[in-house]
């Protein structure tokens, strides 16, 4: 019996694949626990219908992340710090700190999404790289003053 599985299984198949099952696991153990269903015609066409709306949703995520990188590519944000001699700060610049002077200039980002191997501790420009989806990547650079 052909099924499609609703929910992911570990070791058996993830959600949306069709694979081919006894009928009494289907029965018994699958469809009572709203784990899989038929694959009848209807149920197919559900599932491809579903399938090419996610699709175009990925879509649509990356195009928005490409326009949001090509945004950052242009933005300097400045941070000014105190700092001591030889131009070293008197603590460091998080990205806490730079998802809070983007959001300042109505750029929302998470603070997670800023790729900052280390904090800033020193005066300067610094490139700073930013993941905003699985397949694009910004660099952002951010300027630290002292004030």
């Amino acid at each position: 019996m052909k099924v499609i599985f609703i929910k992911d299984m570990k070791g058996q198949a993830k959600k949306g694949d069709v694979k081919e099952v006894s009928e009494g696991y289907a029965a018994n153990f699958l469809f009572p626990r709203g784990l899989a269903r038929a694959a009848t015609d209807g149920n197919m066409k559900t599932l491809e219908n579903q399938v090419s709306a996610e699709q175009k949703r990925k879509q649509q995520e990356k195009d928005e992340a490409i326009v949001l990188g090509k945004k950052l590519e242009e933005l300097t944000i400045e941070l000014a710090t105190k700092a001591g001699e030889g131009g070293r700060l008197f603590g460091a610049i998080t990205s806490k700190q730079i998802a809070e002077a983007l959001a300042a200039k109505g750029v929302k980002i998470d603070k997670r999404k800023i790729e900052l191997s280390e904090p800033i501790r020193h005066l300067g420009v610094t490139q700073v790289p930013v993941k905003l989806h699985p397949e694009v990547k910004a660099t952002l650079k951010v300027q630290v003053t002292e004030g």
